[in-house]
């Protein structure tokens, strides 16, 4: 059974920074690409930040310059470093790995993380 275990968020005044992880179970994480999506009221999820199975990033042009997603294989493990956080990354965020060849899309709990102004 695949599991997946966030942890790092929390609450954060505006220009500061938190490191998001995520910890997958029961799968080889190397196969996956690993990402993070977020959830704000009122809006529609987005992709934040994902990483391909070969290392190359992706992030939403809202968090460029600003947040890093690392992943280390060994650790089954994905990180999302989130610097200068703005009140408008007050979201929701979630952990998700996927392989489409496999069929295979996994889905973390949840964290939230708030911004204060």
């Amino acid at each position: 059974q695949v599991q997946l275990a966030e942890s790092g968020g929390g609450l954060v005044q505006a220009g500061g920074s938190l490191r998001l992880s995520c910890t997958a179970s029961g799968i080889f994480s190397s196969m996956y690409v690993m990402g993070w999506y977020r959830l704000a009221p009122g809006k529609q999820r987005e992709l934040v930040a994902a990483m391909s199975s070969s290392g190359r990033p992706n992030y939403t042009d809202s968090v460029k310059g600003r947040f890093t997603i690392a992943r280390d294989d060994a650790k089954n493990t994905v990180y999302l470093q989130m610097s200068s956080l703005k009140p408008e990354d007050t979201a929701v965020y979630y952990c998700n790995i996927k392989n489409g060849m496999l069929g295979h899309d996994y889905w973390g709990q949840g964290i939230q993380v708030t911004v204060s102004s």
